[in-house]
């Protein structure tokens, strides 16, 4: 007896992060100081492309220096993956974390005496990597790396005779000495001045243009931030917001377009933006209502009228959503229609359940239009299980 086989093609199902340079999976990072515990990362999720531009950002304390350390090979996960270039970093073993430094990554950090050792001349520098690596090339790589970053002419220089922009461009080539997939850069811009600074992120584009290869910039510098593909927010420890930016062919020309979208986790997470919590004056729990392309989300107020909560914004009326967006009739209103049409009492289904319910959230097109970019003047806020 021969067993058949189906010839239908099997659909591959991808996995999460599948392709991705960089994989945070449910990231977790707890500091113990004495009795207190820290709590740096939440369960993080974030992908990163290779060949991507990519700026992390967020507020002191946020996390973005957590997640540098523990990609660059510095620091290990309390809890989920960190997977770069195919090398899971939770799994690594001491001599097996510093060859990832040495090869796999490269680091610019904001002081320049992390990136340089005073004694040496630039190239030198450059060099000190490779060999490390025991490569024999390293004399041609060096002056070819510095020729890149635009300084050929102070091979023979150290340190004091550069100036901060100099020095970063040379802490750029020493970072790209062993071909790294992946550069991570921390706040490399945060000791220049902004024309010196905008110099040496240009580098930094046309590192990756030219070579392919995967760049973190972690920054505060919004100007900087701007000039990048995406930037992703983190806030509380894990992803927030995301910024895509692109730029669409007119008539009248090239036109950039820069949308915000809040971050839906694999634990079907949501932060929502402050301003929007505000204006819709959501807190503790919401109403949520699913529709064809979108989710509908709104106060639940008879919970706040019964416990003495904020009454009814201006205008509304109860169970009715604020907002500009278009709104369903509340369960009142249906229950008149029907009365009004038999002349009699409308049964437990003339109504949404729930006492009514958005046909999308506040400001969303109805019907088949794209959902809207999640956007806020301050990205502090609550957060939604979706």
């Amino acid at each position: 007896m021969t067993e058949r086989t189906s010839d239908a093609p099997r659909h591959h199902r991808a996995l999460y992060g599948e392709g991705a340079a960089i994989v945070c999976d449910n990231l977790v990072r707890i500091f113990k100081v004495a009795d207190l515990e820290v709590v740096a990362l939440q369960g993080l999720d974030l992908l990163v492309d290779p060949g991507e531009l990519v700026a992390i950002v967020g507020a002191s304390g946020s996390g973005k220096s957590t997640l540098l350390s523990i990609l660059g090979g510095l620091d290990v996960p309390s809890a989920g993956r960190a997977i770069v270039a195919n090398h899971d970093l939770g799994q690594l073993t001491r001599s097996e974390r510093t060859r990832y430094r040495r090869e796999v990554v490269g680091i610019v950090w904001q002081q320049t005496s992390q990136n340089l050792l005073p004694y040496l001349t630039a190239a030198e520098n450059v060099e000190l990597p490779m060999v490390l690596e025991g490569r024999g090339d390293r004399r041609a790589r060096a002056a070819e790396l510095l020729e890149l970053v635009g300084l050929a002419d102070r091979a023979d220089h150290r340190p004091e005779r550069l100036s901060g922009g100099e020095q970063q461009r040379v802490a750029i080539a020493v970072a790209l000495a062993n071909r790294p997939a992946v550069m991570l850069a921390d706040e490399p811009t945060g000791e220049l001045d902004s024309t010196t600074s905008a110099d040496v992120f240009a580098l930094l584009r046309r590192v990756n243009a030219e070579l392919g290869t995967t760049i973190v910039v972690v920054t505060h510098d919004a100007a900087i931030s701007e000039q990048v593909g995406r930037t992703v927010r983190i806030r509380d420890g894990r992803t927030s917001t995301e910024t895509v930016r692109r730029t669409e062919l007119t008539e009248e020309g090239h036109r950039a377009i820069s949308e915000e979208f809040a971050v839906l986790d694999r634990a079907g997470r949501l932060q929502l933006p402050k301003a929007h919590i505000e204006a819709l004056e959501l807190s503790r729990r919401v109403r949520l209502r699913l529709e064809s392309d979108h989710v509908g989300i709104w106060p639940d107020r008879e919970r706040a009228a019964g416990e003495g909560g904020p009454g009814e914004s201006a205008g509304a009326s109860p169970g009715r959503p604020v907002g500009p967006g278009p709104v369903g009739p509340t369960a009142e209103e249906a229950g008149e229609g029907a009365r009004r049409a038999d002349g009699g009492s409308a049964g437990p289904g003339a109504g949404p359940a729930g006492g009514g319910g958005p046909t999308g959230a506040p400001g969303a097109p109805s019907g088949g239009g794209r959902p809207p970019a999640a956007r806020a003047a301050d990205h502090d806020g609550g957060e939604a299980g979706a």
